[in-house]
Formats: structure tokens, C-alpha cells, sequence
């Protein structure tokens, strides 16, 4: 059996209330680098509990992705008691991530009064207070306008919930700065992230939103290419499709001599003219250069183009399905690194992924999800000191599950 080593948070404790992904990823974050989080949802799982994908058992494939190694406890929320309870555990660890509308005597200006030096954070919709989601931020800050393919009309949505996921990071990363400002200070702080705000942040820190201020064009649809440089995907001789991006004239030089097309790339140079070794040119006469390329990948197995661009600098990856990667008793997922074989309970054995984040060479593997309320007699006695006898009241009179 392989030595366990703690995480680098171990010790901390976090008291998560949350649903769906962004809150939850943040705190499945924590507890994957050693912090015991735990996850309090209302008797019988909150609005998550049966988000698809699903198992073949109905079992939410989602709510044990985003919440594998966390502890759960459940409590009647709509309680007075059921809230007090929540409020001591929360005063017991010290810190709590939420994106829940503050209920009564859980609010941050109450929970502080029990805990000084508590670490609240917050995810928001909006800084005012408007809800939001992923899907409607999203449509709020342009990108699904700039998506799709050339002179579509309507929106066009993504299917990853990016501002959840980069939501979810940053509550981890505030809430550790607080954190360690806290251990240097004694003072507890308050984070709030808003969903809309880091949208509008990732869109501005790319650029997007500055070269809509200052360009008179549009930026373009333009499918599957590469803004700005050359990029695009290509059909191969066994069906299969592939996208090659060029990030620079490194990226550039090793394409074209891979292609054995230098001789033919110059004499369009020439004709043009045009000077390929600058990403403008190449964005500018992307449809030429794709055209000579057109029939170098149609003539190429993807075996034969992993022979001819082995030992470059050409960025080239063969589009892949799920199925894809479960198929062959899921061969391509067994041989990462990241992906073990993980039971869990109401699902079955299967392989997840553990954290990307890799310490010392050290790899955290995945570990399952709990149950609804599988640890309330434990989480209880350990921050609150109850027996099991006074837990087993709690249940009688429904303030825990």
C-alpha cells in the first residue's frame, strides 16, 4: 500500500453550503489538498442532488464528481435549530464557502459574532446581489456572439461551465489568502466573487473587451480557426479529424518542413505577397494556406501524421469523443496519471480523476463522495462535542438527517 502523506492544508477545517459547480469545485479543491470540508445540504441533498449526467442507477454523476473526499452532514435549513446548528459548526472550523442566500442567523454579520476571526467566502451572481449562472453570464459578456461557425446568425453556447470552474478557483485561492493572512493577524476576513465580475475580468484580460473599445470591426466568427494566427482543423485519410495551431514561427517552420510544402508555402509568399513568418500574414491568407494543406492531412492516417510531426514543435491533436476515451475497457484514461479506479457508493467502480495539482511529485488520488448525512454522528462529535444519543435526538425531531 502506498505511504499516505497529509495535504498541505491539513488541519484546516471548511464548512461548505453550496450547490451545482462553482462552490462546490472550490471547496472539493480544499479537500483535496488535505482540508477537511464539510459539505451541510438540506435532509435529502439540495437542488443539485439529481443533476445529470446520471448513473445507470439515476445516481448523480455530477454531484460525486464535484464533491469526492468531502464529508456531508444534512439539517432541516428552514429550522431555527437546524440553523444554530449550522452556525456552531461553522464557528468550530473557523471557515465557510457558500454561494447559498444568506439565511437567518447564518448570515456573515451574525456567523461573526460567534467566530471574530472567521473566513467567509461568498460566491455571487452579480455584485448587487442579481443571481446569475454560468450560462446566463455568459451570454452577458459576448463570447457566445464571436462562437460558431462563419455568418451564423444566433448564439452560439459552450457546454463547459467556464466561469463556474474559474469561479470555483478563485474562491479557493481568496479564501487561502485570507487564510493566511489570518494566521499572521488574527483577523477574519470576508471574500466575495461575483460569476459576472470574473467573466468580465477573463474577458478583459484577453484582450476581448479592449479591442472592442478601440477596433471599429467586429471581431468575426470564423469556426474553427485561430484569431490572429494560423489554426484550424483538418480530415485525415481514416476519417478521423485533427486540429495544428501555430503560436509563432517556430510552431511555423516545423509545420511546413513536416509537410515537405516549404518550396510550394514560399512561391505563394512570393505571389501574394506575404511574409508567413508574421502571424498577421498568416491569419490574413489563413483560407490559401489551408487549401495547400488541405490535401497533405487528407492523404494521412493519424497514425501517419504522430510519425511525421514526431520530434517538432507542431501543436496537433486528433478530435476525441467521450466514448472515445472510455472505449477498450477505458485504455487512453487508465494509462494518465491523473485517472484511478474509484468505488463509489450508489454508482459503481469507475475511473476519476484525482488533483491535477502535483506536490512534491506527490499525486492526491480521487476518493469517493459521501452519502447525504453520512457523517453527521461523526462531523457532530467532532466539532460539537454531541453524543450519539443527543445526535439521534436531533434526527427524532427533524433538525438533522
Amino acid at each position: 500500500m502506498a505511504e499516505e502523506h497529509p495535504g498541505p492544508l491539513s488541519g484546516m477545517r471548511v464548512i461548505e453550503l453550496s450547490s451545482f459547480v462553482a462552490a462546490p469545485l472550490g471547496g472539493m479543491t480544499l479537500a483535496q489538498l488535505g482540508a477537511d470540508v464539510v459539505r451541510v445540504d438540506p435532509v435529502g441533498g439540495g437542488p443539485d442532488a439529481r443533476r445529470w449526467p446520471l448513473a445507470p442507477s439515476g445516481r448523480s454523476l455530477y454531484w460525486a464528481g464535484l464533491n469526492k473526499g468531502k464529508r456531508s452532514v444534512t439539517v432541516n435549513l428552514r429550522s431555527d435549530r437546524g440553523r444554530d446548528l449550522v452556525a456552531a459548526l461553522v464557528a468550530a472550523a473557523g471557515t465557510v464557502v457558500t454561494n447559498a442566500p444568506p439565511r437567518p442567523g447564518l448570515k456573515y454579520e451574525e456567523l461573526r459574532e460567534r467566530r471574530p476571526d472567521l473566513v467567509y467566502a461568498r460566491l455571487l451572481g452579480h455584485r448587487d446581489g442579481r443571481t446569475a449562472v454560468d450560462y446566463t453570464v455568459n451570454a452577458e459578456v459576448g463570447f457566445p456572439l464571436v462562437t460558431g461557425p462563419v455568418h451564423h446568425d444566433g448564439p452560439v453556447n459552450h457546454v463547459v461551465p467556464t466561469w463556474d470552474v474559474a469561479c470555483g478557483l478563485y474562491l479557493a485561492i481568496g479564501l487561502l489568502a485570507a487564510d493566511r493572512q489570518r494566521a499572521a493577524t488574527g483577523r477574519g476576513h470576508r471574500i466575495e466573487v461575483a460569476l459576472h465580475e470574473v467573466a468580465l475580468a477573463t474577458a478583459g484580460n484577453l484582450g476581448f473587451l479592449a479591442e472592442a473599445q478601440l477596433s471599429a470591426a467586429g471581431r468575426p466568427r470564423i469556426g474553427n480557426d485561430l484569431y490572429g494566427d494560423f489554426g484550424r482543423d483538418f480530415g485525415t485519410a481514416d476519417g478521423r479529424r485533427v486540429m495544428v495551431v501555430v503560436l509563432g514561427e517556430r510552431h511555423w517552420r516545423d509545420l511546413v518542413a513536416a509537410t515537405g510544402l516549404a518550396r510550394v508555402v514560399s512561391a505563394l509568399e512570393r505571389a501574394l505577397p506575404a511574409d508567413f513568418s508574421r502571424e498577421s500574414d498568416r491569419f490574413a491568407h489563413r483560407e490559401a494556406l489551408g487549401g495547400l494543406l488541405v490535401p497533405w492531412f487528407a492523404g494521412r492516417t493519424v497514425a501517419g501524421l504522430e510519425e511525421a510531426f514526431a520530434g517538432t514543435s507542431v501543436l496537433w491533436s486528433p478530435y476525441r469523443a467521450f466514448e472515445e476515451l472510455a472505449a477498450d475497457g477505458a485504455a487512453l484514461l487508465r494509462a494518465h496519471p491523473l485517472m484511478a479506479e474509484l468505488s463509489q457508493p450508489g454508482v459503481g467502480p469507475h475511473l476519476a480523476p484525482g488533483s491535477p495539482l502535483v506536490l512534491d511529485d506527490l499525486r492526491v488520488p480521487p476518493a469517493p463522495a459521501p452519502e447525504f448525512g453520512e457523517h453527521n454522528i461523526e462531523v457532530l462529535a467532532e466539532l460539537l462535542s454531541l453524543t450519539p444519543g443527543e445526535v439521534a435526538a436531533l434526527r427524532a425531531d427533524g433538525v438533522v438527517g
